[in-house]
């Protein structure tokens, strides 16, 4: 229904937000790579290097000897289902991670993100405790980067592509725009059903990444800004 196309709000701390296209680079070389594999290997790789909570929580064993149980909790952020799951993602990431990255500095953005992940991974663990589907997709890492986005540019206009009666691109406040996203996903987390969808791991994420923009924002950033 809302497609982000851009935002408005330009880097003022960093020339080149490195980290985060690097993200998205790897991330789109290891679905590259995923997508050129046989179907049987693809899927052994879901499995291996998707997190899997009976895995990390170590009820049943790793599938590979050598892979650390803990592994997964970063790893499935770098696999995907499909295109669209990928540039769904990979979208998000590109407008609004420059800023996150420009906001914290190139190391704190790169351990931001991890850590995003793997809180991300937790919640969908908490939520899920026994299951053994395996976790996978950046979608937790990057509602972290949202999550971050609304606490300290919630005033930033966002140009989205709004289907009313036909698309057409509207700039809103970022407040309202990835207010509603993560409105959404605390909806569909109590009434999708059975959906295949990490709803938990999306909210961990968001809030993850708030709090964490909170303690690792450079001291010159304000808190509410975007203006």
């Amino acid at each position: 229904m809302f497609l982000p196309l851009h935002d408005r709000n330009p880097i003022e701390h960093i020339r080149v937000a490195f980290v985060n296209y690097t993200l998205i680079g790897v991330t789109t070389l290891v679905f590259v790579i995923q997508w050129m594999l046989p179907e049987q290997a693809n899927y052994e790789l879901t499995i291996y290097f998707g997190m899997i909570p009976l895995v990390v929580r170590d009820i049943i064993p790793q599938p590979l000897a050598w892979v650390p149980d803990q592994l997964p909790l970063v790893s499935y952020a770098f696999l995907h289902a499909d295109w669209l799951h990928l540039l769904s993602n990979m979208l998000f990431l590109f407008i609004f991670g420059d800023n996150i990255e420009d906001a914290l500095g190139h190391v704190r953005y790169f351990l931001f993100y991890v850590a995003c992940a793997v809180l991300a991974a937790g919640a969908h663990l908490l939520m899920n405790i026994d299951s053994n589907g395996p976790l996978i997709g950046a979608s937790g890492a990057v509602a972290g980067v949202l999550g971050a986005y609304v606490v300290l540019y919630p005033h930033a206009r966002v140009f989205v592509l709004a289907r009313i009666v036909i698309p057409i691109p509207l700039p809103v406040p970022a407040f309202w725009f990835l207010g509603f996203w993560i409105g959404t996903q605390l909806f569909y987390a109590f009434f999708a059903g059975n959906e295949p969808v990490a709803w938990w791991a999306h909210l961990g994420g968001a809030l993850a990444g708030a709090v964490l923009a909170v303690l690792l924002k450079r001291r010159e950033v304000p808190l509410f800004g975007g203006r």
